[in-house]
C-alpha cells in the first residue's frame, strides 16, 4: 500500500466491479472487488483525506525504490 492524497487519486476503470466493506467506527472505507476479491484500495481512517493503494493492483507500475515500513494494526489507535 502507498498512502496518495485524495487529490491525486483518480479511478479509471472498474468501478461498477467494487464493493465496500466499512467495520467498528466506519469512517475508513475498504473496496473490493467483487468478481475476484482483491483489495484495491481504501480511505485512511487516520488521514481520510488520503487513499492507501494497493500498488500490486496497478498495470505497469514498479513499485522498487518505495520504501517499506513496517506496520503493527493492532497497535493503532
Amino acid at each position: 500500500m502507498v498512502k496518495v492524497h485524495e487529490s491525486d487519486f483518480r479511478l479509471l476503470a472498474g468501478a461498477d466491479a467494487l464493493t465496500l466493506y466499512q467495520f467498528h467506527t466506519h469512517t475508513a472505507k475498504h473496496w473490493f472487488c467483487k468478481v475476484c476479491g482483491v483489495y484495491p484500495f481504501h480511505r485512511k481512517r487516520l488521514a481520510p483525506d488520503h487513499y492507501g493503494i494497493n500498488t500490486a493492483c496497478l498495470i505497469g507500475f514498479d513499485a522498487t525504490g518505495i520504501p517499506v515500513r513496517a506496520t503493527v494494526g493492532a497497535a493503532m489507535p
